[in-house]
């Protein structure tokens, strides 16, 4: 099946659901059994549905459809992107163990790793997410996860993804990346050499900003490691929210495509904005990860970054606030455009952010284009008369 018709078509048993398209939701704790026989061999009788925290049809289809969006083996479901982090990591790693982690990566993944894998002795150390299969010198004899992040939180740094996992791999490491800017849509990390592709799937996945979700797409190796041990922490993603989300997941191949377009529409006019020094936007042929994005990518989602030429506060907040169609707010992955105030020189350790400006982090939604450069327009008037 082509990408599209995986994302119609995937997740889908409309002759046990009397006929229905969308998957029913299931509300269940307790699974009854006719007979004690059928009770006491539940766990190896073949039968799917046991217990409600254990996964019922509704959240099945969810998961199915992801493994076969990113062609993994199999999915495990959160109820947000950070416990899929979380999840992955936890579920890899013992005491005496090192973690390496991109410097670009999310924040809660970094203070995740400094404060509680710390706490259970587990090391971690980052490292330049432009390393690419240098990383092989920093990988020590207990290092047993290579973190990935491709493009990086904030910065957009593009990673050679199969460079970092074939050296990864090759001292016995497992490599994961957090695969939320793609949605799953336009890049396979599997594909590529990472065992274990994590998604926030309250972004492109939900597409439409009312669930939280998150999603660990694992390959054979790791699938039976991840779901168990992410069950004796009582996972479970809630039927309603995994409902929404599969329905979200539907439409993905018409959002996406738009969510490039308009984003190129508005990265393109920005580079040509006089009080705009730079744009982090890989699909841009001077963006220094283009090369290869566009070797290991089929597109590119909404959200990317830029900095503007001042540091004033006043006016990056004369800006801001009069828009008309961007949001202020801490998500993206939605219908609806956004532009914060960002601060990557916060959060990183191993390498640093220098740039004598505001940096912002912008999302492109689906709203037509020619109404979103006409509200940045009128933004950068008011920056600069204030």
């Amino acid at each position: 099946m082509k990408e599209d018709t995986k994302l119609v078509h995937t997740g889908r048993d409309t002759a046990n659901h009397h006929g229905a398209v969308n998957t029913p939701v299931y509300h269940a704790s307790t699974i009854l059994f006719p007979t004690m026989e059928e009770y006491v061999n539940r766990q190896t009788s073949g039968v799917a549905v046991k217990y409600g925290r254990r996964g019922t049809p509704t959240i099945f289809g969810l998961e199915d459809a992801m493994t076969a969006l990113e062609g993994g083996a199999g999915t495990v479901l959160t109820p947000s992107g950070l416990q899929a982090i979380t999840m992955a990591l936890i579920s890899c790693v013992k005491a005496g163990d090192h973690v390496l982690v991109t410097d670009s990566t999310y924040a809660p993944t970094r203070n995740f790793c400094r404060e509680i894998l710390a706490g259970f002795g587990v090391e971690s150390s980052f490292y330049d997410p432009q390393i690419g299969a240098g990383i092989e010198a920093f990988i020590k004899p207990n290092t047993t996860v290579v973190w990935t992040e491709s493009p990086g939180s904030q910065t957009f740094d593009v990673q050679d993804i199969p460079a970092i996992s074939a050296a990864a791999h090759a001292a016995g490491a497992t490599v994961m990346m957090d695969n939320t800017w793609s949605g799953g849509y336009y890049f396979k990390p599997l594909e590529h050499g990472v065992d274990i592709s994590v998604h926030a799937a309250t972004k492109y996945v939900v597409g439409h900003s009312d669930v939280m979700m998150g999603a660990v797409v694992c390959n054979a190796r790791t699938l039976d490691q991840v779901k168990t041990r992410s069950s004796y922490f009582g996972n479970h993603a809630g039927p309603d929210d995994v409902y929404l989300a599969l329905r979200g997941l539907r439409t993905m191949g018409v959002r996406m495509p738009r969510h490039f377009e308009n984003a190129m529409t508005i990265a393109r006019w920005l580079q040509d904005r006089e009080e705009v020094t730079r744009v982090m936007y890989p699909a841009l042929p001077n963006d220094p990860g283009h090369t290869i994005w566009k070797r290991d990518f089929t597109g590119a989602s909404g959200l990317f970054g830029f900095v503007v030429n001042t540091g004033d506060q006043t006016k990056v907040a004369a800006m801001l606030d009069g828009l008309e169609f961007f949001g202020m707010g801490s998500s993206w992955g939605g219908y609806e455009s956004l532009l914060i105030p960002s601060a990557p020189e916060k959060n990183r350790t191993a390498t640093e952010w220098t740039v004598d400006g505001q940096t912002l982090r912008i999302h492109v939604g689906l709203e037509d284009p020619d109404d979103l450069l006409t509200d940045l327009d009128k933004g950068f008037d008011r920056l600069n008369k204030a």
